[in-house]
């Protein structure tokens, strides 16, 4: 792929890998490609075992300003069977940010919108800088909030994304905050630092460990009292006779850090 194509790239820092969305003169819109190059960036962190946690941030001064309005208008061209693809295309980023084994911090530095805010609900842990804005635009523009529905309800709760969704409303980070969209409001000069700390606490943590955690949330939300009873059982006697949870508690009773640390 050519530089000129890149609208995704990627940097290191410390354990944890970045994805940066990279279309700062349209607000880092949604495009076909900045999505697949989004799922390819995420797949090679997932596979890297060097990574610990993944990062997702925009260029400039947006987060996202959702779809590309260029390429949905392209759409009444499309047959229908082509839309479809396409939207599953999309809604396979926020699914496949939902599903990564490893923890997903999204670093919101500017405003987001629509389809922007899939990826921040699909995310594990949200930082955002005070003074941005937020909001669910699909309805003004004569659709729906369709693919990002599950993961927006699932975050803030089935009432409130209604109505967010019927009245396009704009609101602002301090009412995310309240919302539960946003897990940690900071200032400007604090976005980095905060997202560090995150990453560090996240990094004391067993990588088996956290991949378990997200599938126990998922699981439980999906299977009966009964069928929880059993796969959390499972799940807690798999890792406790595990050699993570084994070095964990070894680790404690012998007063160290545990060597999934880069302090080991």
């Amino acid at each position: 792929m050519s530089e000129a194509s890149r609208v995704v790239r990627t940097e290191q820092r410390g354990s944890a890998r970045w994805i940066v969305l990279d279309r700062p003169e349209i607000r880092n819109a949604l495009s076909a490609a900045l999505v697949a190059q989004a799922r390819d960036a995420l797949r090679e962190a997932v596979a890297d075992p060097t990574v610990r946690a993944v990062v997702v941030t925009g260029a400039g001064a947006a987060f996202s300003a959702g779809a590309d309005l260029n390429e949905m208008k392209a759409s009444r061209q499309a047959t229908f069977q082509e839309n479809v693809d396409n939207a599953l295309q999309t809604s396979s980023l926020f699914y496949d940010i939902a599903g990564s084994p490893k923890p997903v911090v999204a670093r919101v530095n500017g405003a987001a919108r629509a389809g922007a805010l899939g990826i921040i609900c699909a995310c594990d842990v949200t930082v955002a800088v005070r003074g941005i804005s937020f909001a669910f635009t699909e309805a003004r523009l004569g659709i729906a909030p369709a693919m990002i529905s599950p993961f927006v309800i699932r975050r803030i709760g089935a009432a409130r994304a209604q109505r967010l969704f019927l009245t396009g409303e704009t609101f602002g980070a301090e009412e995310a905050e309240r919302f539960g969209l946003i897990d940690h409001l900071v200032e400007a000069e604090k976005l980095d630092e905060t997202v560090e700390t995150v990453c560090r606490d996240l990094e004391g943590c067993g990588p088996q460990a956290l991949a378990a955690v997200k599938q126990i949330v998922a699981h439980v939300l999906e299977d009966t009292a009964e069928g929880n009873r059993r796969f959390t059982a499972e799940m807690l006697a798999r890792m406790r006779a595990g050699d993570e949870g084994q070095e964990g508690m070894a680790a404690f009773f012998e007063k160290r850090p545990p060597r999934w640390t880069r302090r080991s």
